[in-house]
C-alpha cells in the first residue's frame, strides 16, 4: 500500500497544523456508525431523524462507542499508515473505539461551547477533574476529527486557526514538564493566535482530519439543515513527545520554538 500522505501534505501538516485524510474509512461504515448514533440520540433525547421539530438541543454529546463498527472506523490500514507518517511507528496506541461525539443540530441558540482553545491532554495530579498540557504533549499524539456525515460550511464545521500550533509551542515552553492548566492557558494562547487565518474542517463521511495537538480551534453554531455527526478522539502516544524525533509532530514544535528564538531581539551590544 502506498503511503496515504504525500510529502506536500506532510509539509502542510507541519506548517498549518492539520491535514485532511480523505476516505480514511469507508462511507458505508460512516453510514452504519451514524445510524447507531441516531439510535442512541433518539433513545436519550427523543430526537427523530425525520422530524426536525424534535431537534430541541443545539448539541448532544455521546461520550464514546467501542462496538465493532466504530472500532473498524478507527483502525483502517490507511489511518494507521498516516499515524506512522506523522507520529512515527511505535509512537501511538491503536484505538479501541471512538469518542467523544459532539452531535450538532441546526438550532438558533448558541451551543455554549464554541470558544477558541487548545485541548488539555493529561489530568492535573492535584485535581484530576482539571486538565493540563505541556510542550511534550503528554497524553496526546494527535487530535482527530472523524466525519460521519457531510459537513459543509453551514454545518458547524470545526474552526481552526491555521498555523496557530507554531505560536502555542513557545508559550508552553516556560511551563516545563508540569505544563499549563487548560483553561488558564487558553487565556494566554487564544490572544496570541488572533492574527492567524481561520479554516473550516469541512468534508465528506469517511474523512478524518489529523490535527497537531497544539492547534487552536473552536466549535460553532449549526446554521445548516441536517445534523452534523463527528467524533473528536485523541490519538494516544506511547510516550511523551521526543522533541528531537524525526517526525512531523516534533518538527512542528521545533519550528515554532525556532521562529520565536529567531525573532527575539539580540542581547549583544551594538
Amino acid at each position: 500500500m502506498s503511503e496515504p500522505l504525500s510529502a506536500a501534505e506532510i509539509e502542510q501538516f507541519v506548517a498549518d497544523g492539520f491535514v485532511r485524510l480523505e476516505g480514511a474509512f469507508p462511507v458505508a461504515l460512516a453510514d452504519e456508525c451514524r445510524a447507531l448514533l441516531w439510535e442512541q440520540v433518539r433513545a436519550e433525547t427523543g430526537a427523530d431523524p425525520g422530524d426536525p421539530s424534535t431537534w430541541t438541543r443545539p448539541v448532544v454529546r455521546i461520550n464514546g462507542r467501542s462496538d465493532p463498527p466504530f472500532q473498524a472506523a478507527a483502525r483502517t490500514p490507511r489511518l494507521h499508515a498516516a499515524f506512522d507518517q506523522l507520529v512515527g511507528p511505535g509512537g501511538w496506541h491503536p484505538r479501541a473505539g471512538l469518542g467523544t461525539f459532539p452531535i450538532r443540530f441546526p438550532h438558533p441558540d448558541d451551543p455554549g461551547d464554541a470558544g477558541w482553545h487548545v485541548e488539555g491532554s493529561f489530568a492535573d495530579p492535584d485535581d484530576p477533574a482539571r486538565f493540563r498540557l505541556n510542550l511534550r504533549s503528554r497524553g496526546r499524539a494527535l487530535l482527530m476529527l472523524f466525519l460521519f456525515s457531510e459537513v459543509g460550511e453551514a454545518d458547524a464545521p470545526t474552526r481552526v486557526r491555521v498555523g496557530s500550533h507554531l505560536d502555542v509551542a513557545p508559550l508552553l515552553a516556560p511551563h516545563g514538564d508540569a505544563g499549563a492548566e487548560f483553561f488558564a492557558f487558553a487565556g494566554e494562547a487564544v490572544p496570541a493566535t488572533e492574527h492567524r487565518p481561520t479554516a473550516l474542517a469541512t468534508g465528506a463521511p469517511g474523512d478524518v482530519y489529523l490535527v497537531h495537538p497544539f492547534l487552536v480551534h473552536a466549535a460553532q453554531p449549526h446554521r445548516g439543515t441536517a445534523p452534523r455527526f463527528m467524533a473528536q478522539p485523541p490519538l494516544l502516544p506511547t510516550a511523551e513527545q521526543d522533541l528531537d524525533a524525526p517526525t512531523p509532530v516534533a518538527e512542528a514544535i521545533r519550528r515554532g520554538l525556532a521562529a520565536t528564538s529567531s525573532s527575539a531581539p539580540s542581547s549583544a551590544p551594538s
